[in-house]
């Protein structure tokens, strides 16, 4: 890692105030905390996750977690980077910002609502999957507003119409990014529609589609201790014919074959289907 490399390593001396206070390596994400001292940002998100609720340096409380970006610092690093390139210094990437909670509460707003158009669901949507993808603190922050049941009662709307179905399935793939508690998962299991559309969606034109489902399914199967309600899928033919015939298609698409063999073995825990 760039930070720990020594000085004779690299030729250079790398500045005192460039190295996080915390970890003493060079800051990729410089952010400034209440008390006016500065950190990398997944190194003080570390120290406050582990409980830790005073200032690293000072020791003064940490009365306010927000994190601000010191965009100056970042700019000084970039350039002494790119002057220290002939060392090997390679220059540190200009870093996402996490999701503001605001915009996550208005972008599922704007997808749950059905007074809104189709096109504003669906790109709002699309933008929360944008910022899931980014980063494990996007999630929390996205996960933190009730996005499950959000994105359930999205998916599961109007299944029996060609209206909505773009948008149940950018649902599903963002959906797929989240543990479902098990109540949510009794919920699906305990509706024959829902499995039916799930196992339906096995067989869509999309191979994207057809993998999320399988995720989906094995995430539903994986979160309920009931053999009973595991039973639900197994029972449905469907279900086991569309994950073989999603593995004949997997050499489009390779990141289905960890979820598709993840959801058999999920089925294989029912007891009456592992012959």
């Amino acid at each position: 890692m760039l930070g720990s490399l020594e000085p004779l390593d690299l030729g250079v001396q790398i500045p005192y105030h460039f190295r996080c206070p915390i970890s003493w390596e060079l800051m990729c994400d410089p952010v400034t905390v209440c008390t006016g001292q500065t950190y990398d940002r997944a190194s003080i998100e570390a120290w406050v996750a582990t409980g830790n609720t005073t200032c690293p340096v000072t020791r003064a409380p940490l009365t306010d977690l927000t994190l601000i970006p010191n965009h100056t610092l970042r700019r000084l690093i970039q350039d002494w980077c790119v002057a220290n390139s002939s060392f090997g210094v390679q220059r540190i990437p200009t870093p996402k910002q996490p999701a503001e909670p605001g915009l996550v509460r208005n972008l599922l707003s704007q997808a749950s609502s059905h007074s809104n158009p189709y096109n504003s669901r669906l790109s709002a949507l699309r933008r929360l999957r944008g910022l899931a993808r980014d980063s494990d603190k996007n999630r929390s922050v996205i996960s933190s507003h009730n996005v499950r049941e959000i994105l359930i009662n999205i998916l599961f709307s109007n299944i029996n119409s060609d209206s909505s179905l773009e948008l149940n399935h950018e649902s599903l793939a963002l959906l797929i990014m989240f543990p479902l508690g098990e109540s949510d998962c009794m919920a699906i299991a305990l509706d024959a529609d829902k499995i039916t559309y799930l196992a339906n969606l096995l067989f869509h034109s999309s191979i994207e589609v057809r993998v999320n489902s399988a995720a989906l399914i094995e995430i539903v199967l994986a979160g309920m201790r009931s053999q009973e309600l595991r039973a639900q899928f197994s029972n449905v033919d469907e279900v086991f014919e569309g994950l073989i015939e999603i593995l004949r298609k997997l050499q489009s698409y390779p990141r289905g074959l960890k979820d598709v063999i993840k959801t058999l073995f999920a089925l294989c825990l029912v007891n009456q289907t592992r012959q």
